[in-house]
């Protein structure tokens, strides 16, 4: 019995040493497995981590941007409309002088007539230049007889003269004398002319088609034709009124745009509401005025039927083609800054502060001649301390032509 558990003592005296002692595969197989979890778990945690940080970044960015609205700029009409003061006159407008002195004997037209060219309007008296024109036919008859006289001696003296029955003197003489009465003949017929041409403008007729517009004398005035002492006598006005002449002055940044016999105009007139009457525009000054900086226009507007009366005020609406592609933005987008008229735009998620060009101040918006393109996000109501690289973040954008 002491041995056998002698032996038995033994043989687990020696197993036990090995079984105590780990095999090597073994150790590095859990220090791989440990490994791995433990890289596992720091590329987990520093990815979670590194996500984090940007999504609060990207919040803290949401946060930081000013929240913006924007609104795209509206492509101006390739025609602008601009209202202007006009004056309505009519095509032909003159005076009637009288070419004669006398009195008015009478008048056939008052004011308001509607007359044709060569018709009679008024007869002057003038009995003064009567007389003369009879003394100088007198003295024509007078001057006649003698050049007729003349010639029969001039005639005489050169049929003797082939006889040799006169001296060659003689008859030099009497062609001279031929020659003379037949200058004074000439200056009698000139004279007579002239006093006839005196007693025909005792008539006194319409030099065109028209309307009387004033009569500025009556029956027995004394009219004078015009001398050192006293005026001309302004017997009645005379206007052609089938075709009116409209003036206006075009602004100066609008010149460019007036186009002799292309642009088109509506006449309006407060007396016919709701109605348009075009004309054209047929000429103008071709030179700005210096004072008003205007450039005067000439509109022919035709009138057959007498509608128009010359002298009315009118509005005249020129269509005026524009020079230049321009855009229209609202008001309250404008930065009034000292430096410049401003406007921010938004680019890539930034503000970009751009320098503009105004134009016309049309109320609630604003034409831009230069400064913007298509496309571009203009800043609704920007803030004073907007500035160019601040981040913002569009939160609401109008296209052109949305109401704002």
């Amino acid at each position: 019995m002491s041995n056998t558990a002698t032996r038995n003592l033994e043989v687990n005296t020696e197993a036990t040493p090995a079984l105590q002692q780990p095999q090597p595969r073994g150790i590095w197989l859990k220090l791989v497995i440990v490994l791995v979890v433990v890289v596992a778990i720091l590329f987990f945690g520093i990815r979670s981590r590194r996500s984090d940080e940007a999504s609060l970044r990207t919040i803290s960015a949401e946060t930081a941007a000013t929240p913006v609205s924007v609104v795209q700029p509206k492509q101006a009409a390739p025609a602008e409309e601009i209202i202007l003061p006009g004056n309505i006159q009519p095509f032909i407008s003159s005076p009637i002088y009288a070419r004669t002195d006398g009195y008015l004997k009478k008048w056939y037209f008052d004011i308001g007539a509607h007359v044709k060219a060569g018709q009679l309007l008024a007869t002057i008296q003038a009995p003064e230049v009567d007389e003369q024109l009879s003394q100088a036919r007198s003295t024509l008859a007078t001057a006649q007889a003698n050049m007729k006289l003349a010639q029969i001696t001039m005639d005489r003296y050169q049929g003797l003269l082939l006889k040799h029955a006169v001296a060659q003197q003689d008859v030099d003489n009497a062609v001279g004398s031929y020659a003379a009465n037949k200058a004074m003949v000439d200056a009698d017929m000139a004279n007579v002319r002239h006093y006839e041409a005196l007693v025909s403008y005792e008539d006194v007729y319409a030099p065109f088609d028209g309307v009387i517009t004033a009569r500025n004398t009556d029956i027995g005035d004394l009219i004078n034709a015009g001398s050192n002492t006293a005026p001309r006598t302004d017997m009645f006005h005379i206007a052609q009124p089938s075709t009116l002449r409209v003036y206006v002055n075009v602004p100066e940044e609008y010149w460019r745009g007036i186009k002799p016999g292309q642009t088109e105009a509506d006449i309006v007139l407060a007396e016919f509401p709701g109605q348009k009457f075009p004309g054209k525009v047929v000429r103008s000054s071709e030179a700005i005025n210096g004072i008003t900086r205007t450039l005067l226009t000439e509109i022919d507007l035709p009138n057959p039927d007498n509608t128009l009366l010359s002298g009315s005020y009118a509005e005249v609406h020129l269509h005026v083609p524009s020079q230049t592609p321009t855009f229209l933005i609202p008001d309250n987008t404008v930065l009034f800054r000292s430096e410049h008229l401003q406007v921010g735009v938004v680019r890539d998620g930034k503000v970009q502060i751009t320098n503009i060009i105004p134009g016309h101040d049309f109320g609630t918006e604003m034409e831009v001649l230069a400064g913007l393109k298509a496309g571009d996000q203009v800043v609704v109501n920007p803030p004073d301390s907007l500035v160019s690289g601040q981040q913002v973040k569009v939160v609401q954008a109008s296209l052109p032509g949305d109401s704002q």
